[in-house]
């Protein structure tokens, strides 16, 4: 049996038996690992730290017959312990961990790996507003899962206007025109930049963004609500 060491973030922890626990974790390179981590509830046990949520663990494992690898060795490498100072932010965090967990398969690509990476850094800056983020991160899921919303055209095929106020209709991921709405270019514009962005940290950088956040933010939420219902 080979050893598989990889980095690796924790999405998901259940106690089992006295001292035991199962662990779904997202990798670098490996997909989505299922592991037994035996006696890792003990107080004594050298597994305990390297499998902590919300942070980077360097990882070893021995894959099995079943689906459930057992862990062998577990350190971190990275906390992202200013997470937890704030319950918004800790609390979105699980939400991040939750989503990429429902919505990925066990062969999912290391690009989920670094979504959840860039999240948990960005969460973990103070500095970054907490809308920042979640606008990011919602949109870039909906890319990866091939739900990116159309920000090019409206739903009959027409280019969306500067002069224009619109509708987003989630059920076709576009804009519907609508002279009483109050989505216009200035939301667009920032929603284009959002999905372009690969950090959330350019998105905090445009003047004047702060007005346009809430809404931005919202709007993204429903549409990764209401496409991968999660």
């Amino acid at each position: 049996m080979n050893t598989i060491t990889t980095r690796a973030i924790v999405i998901s922890r259940r106690s089992y038996g006295e001292a035991d626990r199962i662990i779904t974790t997202m990798t670098s390179d490996q997909g989505k690992v299922h592991l037994m981590a035996k006696g890792v509830r003990r107080p004594k046990s050298k597994l305990a730290s390297g499998i902590e949520l919300l942070s980077i663990n360097q990882i070893s494992y021995i894959s099995g017959r079943s689906s459930l690898a057992t862990l062998t060795s577990a350190k971190s490498e990275r906390q992202f312990a200013h997470i937890t100072s704030d319950i918004d932010r800790t609390m979105y965090a699980y939400d991040v961990l939750k989503c990429v967990g429902t919505i990925t398969e066990d062969d999912a690509g290391e690009e989920y790996y670094e979504l959840l990476a860039q999240t948990l850094e960005a969460l973990d800056d103070m500095t970054l507003p907490l809308t920042v983020t979640s606008l990011w991160f919602d949109l870039a899921i909906l890319s990866l899962t091939g739900h990116q919303p159309n920000l090019r055209t409206d739903v009959d095929g027409d280019p969306l206007q500067p002069d224009e106020t619109y509708v987003f209709s989630y059920d076709d991921m576009s804009f519907a025109r609508s002279p009483a709405a109050t989505d216009g270019a200035a939301l667009i514009k920032l929603l284009r930049l959002a999905v372009a962005s690969d950090s959330p940290r350019l998105i905090a950088k445009v003047a004047d963004v702060d007005e346009l956040l809430p809404q931005a933010k919202n709007l993204a939420s429903t549409m990764r609500k209401y496409t991968l219902k999660v």
